[in-house]
């Protein structure tokens, strides 16, 4: 084959030879910014997971814990002034932060979750269906059932929509203020780019964030994922690790609650951990670990649905910043604040 003209054999030698070098620089450099970007994790010790960097731990206890005297406490929420309302057994209880008992308000069934609006209304999620109540605790509004298969597990309102999470049906259900559904939200469809939601155990939350977004958990999936209220599927974080920025067992989180300034607060089951995200979900901090929300019981990470379908704590957060924790084994309620 000839030589392309004006070029002879030491000067392709010279070509190959430049290539050769830029290729090398090029690899390098692509080693080097994969290095750099590389994001370092906190430290965890996978031999004992249920030890935490004490470094970590950015919260304490405040005050002694709340006996809720029931036997069976299901659900949290702090209203605006600051009162604890705790849902259980077939009632719901109203604390003051002493621990104080101030109310007590008998339900028709078993409440699964609750939410407080601004206006002062309490909806209590039931098994299948919704009871609203004033502030008197008067009941002003009872929902049809959502369907025998359903299992409610969580409930969020922001103006006129109503949101329920259902895991019997592992869906979400978007309804008006009446009860009338608008819409059904985290149904598999690969056109839309929607997963589906994986609910292998009765823990299934859900909340509106400041953003105006739906933020709903994949238990499964080891993630909390964005939705708008029309369904769309915007974006999701969260990933299965032991690891103390992870999400570890079968089905995680349990539960979640958002902060004031935004930040997620979120609560594992098994291994016990209520820690502190970022609204991208980049890790934060710990409220508390094993050592303060499992003392003298068992701490592992749960990897079977069979055995994970209890055990699961609540949260919520108050105008201050506070976490609140619902102990539903020892049926407490421990208040953290940060250091």
């Amino acid at each position: 084959m000839e030589n392309e003209p004006g070029i002879n054999r030491r000067g392709l030698l010279k070509k190959a030879l430049g290539a050769v070098a830029a290729a090398t620089l090029g690899v390098m450099a692509l080693l080097y910014l994969k290095k750099s970007a590389i994001v370092k994790r906190p430290s965890s010790n996978i031999d004992q997971p249920d030890r935490i960097d004490p470094s970590l731990i950015q919260y304490e206890q405040s005050g002694k814990p709340i006996a809720t005297g029931l036997s069976e406490s299901r659900a949290i929420a702090v209203d605006s002034t600051g009162l604890i309302h705790v849902a259980g057994d077939k009632t719901v209880r109203v604390f003051d932060q002493s621990g104080k008992l101030l109310k007590e308000n008998s339900l028709s069934g078993s409440p699964r979750s609750l939410f407080l609006t601004d206006q002062d209304l309490l909806y209590v999620a039931m098994t299948d269906h919704i009871e609203v109540f004033d502030k008197q605790y008067r009941q002003i509004a009872n929902w049809k059932s959502f369907g025998r298969r359903s299992f409610l597990t969580s409930i969020a309102v922001s103006e006129d929509h109503v949101f329920v999470a259902d895991a019997g049906n592992r869906i979400v259900v978007h309804c008006d203020s009446t009860g009338k559904v608008l819409n059904y939200i985290g149904k598999r469809d690969k056109d839309r780019g929607i997963p589906g939601f994986h609910v292998p155990s009765p823990y299934f939350g859900l909340a509106v964030a400041p953003d105006g977004l739906l933020r709903v958990v994949n238990p499964g999936r080891h993630r909390i994922e964005a939705y708008t209220f029309d369904g769309d599927f915007e974006f999701a974080w969260g990933e299965r690790a032991v690891r103390i920025d992870g999400f570890c067992g079968c089905c995680n989180p349990v539960s979640f609650a958002i902060l004031p300034d935004e930040r997620f607060v979120t609560c594992e089951k098994g291994l016990l951990r209520v820690k502190v995200y970022e609204p991208d979900g980049t890790f934060k901090a710990v409220v508390a670990g094993p050592d303060q929300l499992a003392q003298g019981r068992i701490r592992r990470v749960c990897t079977s649905p069979a055995k994970c379908g209890t055990g699961g704590f609540g949260v919520t957060t108050d105008e201050e910043g506070r976490v609140f924790v619902l102990d539903t084994i020892k049926n407490l309620v421990r208040i953290f604040a940060e250091t």
